[in-house]
């Protein structure tokens, strides 16, 4: 809004928000899209969710960083939520570098636990379960080929109160 409404520059705005002229700018990009109305439509494609979300867990069970981030939308977002055992509560990561970035953690991860093909609010997802445990559940929100946002839920509190629909192979 500084810059549109009143031309004041990027490197003047800059450390107002803490950040780098170029990060700055990139914001007001992103806030303008949203305000017009530019964001991505989730994709209704269930088969071609699936295809992401098999492709996402491919990738991270064989380590694979350049097959994650060609799956992941540039702004993409991931949201963590583990309960107590995360401090501080929900991380949120912005951009398929940061995401792409945690791929140890999604290889260890996608490797310890059995992961089934799950729908979660009518889009593709994945429950992991280590047994009968429920470890985690993964929402996928994809649009354009991509994946734009993972949320993942691991907060052992929460889950046992979730009600999902598995599918053996969607």
């Amino acid at each position: 809004m500084l810059h549109d409404m009143f031309t004041v520059p990027f490197d003047q705005i800059a450390p107002v928000v803490g950040k780098s002229a170029a990060a700055a700018k990139m914001i007001a990009s992103r806030a303008r899209r949203r305000v017009q109305g530019r964001t991505p439509q989730p994709d209704r494609d269930l088969p071609r969710q699936r295809r992401l979300v098999d492709a996402f867990l491919t990738a991270a069970r064989n380590g694979e960083f350049e097959s994650l981030l060609a799956i992941l939308d540039p702004e993409v977002v991931l949201r963590a939520d583990a309960g107590a055992l995360l401090p501080g509560g929900i991380r949120v990561l912005r951009g398929a570098a940061a995401v792409a970035g945690q791929l140890e953690v999604f290889r260890r991860a996608a490797n310890a636990f059995a992961s089934h093909p799950v729908l979660i609010n009518g889009f593709a997802g994945l429950l992991n379960t280590d047994g009968d445990k429920t470890i985690s559940l993964i929402a996928f929100t994809t649009s354009n080929g991509k994946i734009t946002a993972i949320d993942l839920l691991s907060d052992p509190a929460r889950l046992p109160r979730l009600d999902t629909i598995a599918h053996g192979n969607q």
